[in-house]
């Protein structure tokens, strides 16, 4: 079990463990010993994620959320296999997290009349600058 917070428990039938050999350098050990998780977690099926929730997990996970609505987690970092078990697990628990915060609403507000007048004395100031870039003319020439 996968307690994510007071409310929120993850039950051990949604999460799947595949452990395979790690990538990068780990000597003697590294072609014998299968110390990478890839964690699975099936969210779309999950009933302890209310919809939103899950829409936002989603978003959130972007590669790592599969076609048939799971999340996948590589964890290799470290050559124990228990220790990489626990990071996957923290990386999922972290993820979910995010998930369960509600973006706020934005509220539209009017610009000020300052910022207003600002805003306007500056393109009028730019605008001054720009003009002053035409060609200069002799006072014989007549072009």
């Amino acid at each position: 079990m996968l307690r994510i917070n007071d409310q929120i428990t993850i039950q051990e039938w949604e999460l799947s463990e595949q452990f395979t050999r790690s990538q990068g350098p780990g000597g003697q050990n590294v072609n014998k010993v299968e110390t990478a998780v890839e964690l699975r977690f099936e969210a779309e099926r999950s009933p302890h994620l209310a919809p939103p929730v899950k829409a936002r997990l989603r978003r959130l996970a972007g590669r790592r959320w599969t076609q048939d609505g799971a999340v996948l987690i590589r964890a290799e970092e470290t050559r124990s296999q228990a220790r990489n078990r626990e990071l996957a697990r923290e990386r999922l628990a972290e993820l979910i997290r995010q998930a369960l915060i509600a973006p706020r609403k934005r509220i539209a507000t009017r610009p000020t009349l300052g910022s207003q007048r600002r805003r306007l004395a500056a393109k009028t100031q730019r605008g001054e600058v720009k003009a002053t870039r035409g060609r200069i003319r002799d006072a014989e020439d007549p072009a």
